[in-house]
């Protein structure tokens, strides 16, 4: 009986462990439930992006970006055209974000001869916002589009800048 028991918490604690995501990607802990924004138009899916709270929230900020993965030469810069059209939840008082996009790549025009090509994320310019880990942020995408994000941290340190003499 106490092996059952103990093989019974070790089994519990290994699952809990391999649960706990631990790569670049995301977990999701819905804090507000998403169905109160719209629905995803025809040809679009709805991205969240939900962040832990902490007491210093406010010295955080997350950018994101929309884009996809593209396989491209190994010398030129990409960059995904397309806008980002911020809209209000009416009656909530929250926002949530809408890209569009006909798919259009700019890039530098370097030759690259003799170069390998790359598979690379290539994405938009990217939308800065304040960190709110109280709150998902929602971005509709095109399909066959996928959303990445950073978190920046600002220290708690002040500095003065030098005088020039």
């Amino acid at each position: 009986m106490r092996k059952q028991s103990f093989t019974l918490i070790i089994t519990m604690v290994l699952t809990l462990l391999v649960g706990i995501n631990t790569s670049s990607a995301q977990m999701v802990i819905s804090k507000v439930d998403p169905s109160i924004f719209p629905k995803a138009e025809k040809g679009y899916k709805k991205m969240i992006i939900e962040v832990p709270y902490s007491e210093n929230d406010a010295n955080k900020k997350i950018q994101f970006y929309v884009g996809k993965w593209m396989d491209v030469d190994a010398c030129n810069t990409f960059n995904l055209m397309g806008t980002y059209e911020q809209k209000d939840l009416q009656g909530w008082g929250y926002n949530y974000y809408i890209f569009k996009t006909n798919g259009d790549v700019t890039s530098t025009m370097m030759a690259c001869p003799d170069q390998v090509g790359r598979n690379i994320f290539v994405s938009s310019i990217p939308q800065l916002v304040d960190y709110n880990g109280r709150m998902p942020i929602v971005i509709y995408v095109p399909d066959g589009y996928d959303v990445q994000f950073q978190i920046f941290k600002a220290e708690n340190e002040v500095y003065r800048a030098a005088e020039a003499k």
